[in-house]
C-alpha cells in the first residue's frame, strides 16, 4: 500500500513537473505575437490548424478566422501587451488568457487608431507542441479606442 501511495505521489509530482510551465508559454506566446506584429506589419499565424473564432474591438458579428490566420497588414503598429494572466484549463492542452493590448496602429487601407486600448480574452490549445489561438474577443476599454475594421470582406 505504501508503495502504491508513494508511486501515486511520484506520478503527481512528474505530470505536474511537465506541464508548469504552461501559464509561461502561453504568455510568451503572446509577447511573441504581438512583436512580429509590431516588426512585420502582419499578424503572426498563430491560430490553430481548425481556425478560430474572433469578436473584433470593432463591434459587430462573430467572425471566423481561417486556419491562414488575418490577412490584414499595417501602415504603422505599435502594441503592447498588458498584465496577461493566464488560467491552464487542462494542462498541456489548453488555457485561457486575459490582458490588454494598448498602443496605436493605421491598417492599410483604414483610418488610423491613435489610442488603441482593449481588453482581451483568448483561449489557446496545444497543436503539435505549440499554443495555438482557437478564440479572441477584444473590447475597448472607456477612453481607447478598436479598430474601424468591421469585417474582413
Amino acid at each position: 500500500m505504501k508503495k502504491s501511495i508513494k508511486l501515486i505521489a511520484i506520478a503527481g509530482i512528474f505530470c505536474s513537473l511537465i506541464f508548469a510551465g504552461d501559464a509561461e508559454d502561453v504568455k510568451q506566446r503572446i509577447e511573441d505575437g504581438f512583436a512580429h506584429l509590431n516588426k512585420m506589419k502582419k499578424s503572426l499565424n498563430d491560430y490553430s490548424k481548425d481556425g478560430a473564432l474572433e469578436f473584433w474591438s470593432s463591434g459587430g458579428l462573430l467572425q471566423t478566422i481561417d486556419p491562414t490566420g488575418r490577412p490584414e497588414t499595417y501602415d504603422e503598429i505599435k502594441l503592447t501587451p498588458k498584465h496577461i494572466e493566464v488560467v491552464v484549463l487542462a494542462p498541456g492542452k489548453a488555457a485561457a488568457a486575459m490582458y490588454y493590448s494598448e498602443g496605436y496602429m493605421k491598417p492599410k487601407g483604414s483610418a488610423a487608431v491613435g489610442h488603441y486600448l482593449t481588453r482581451v480574452s483568448q483561449t489557446f490549445v496545444k497543436e503539435d507542441g505549440e499554443w495555438n489561438t482557437r478564440t479572441s474577443h477584444w473590447s475597448p476599454v472607456m477612453g481607447g479606442t478598436g479598430t474601424t475594421q468591421t469585417s474582413k470582406e
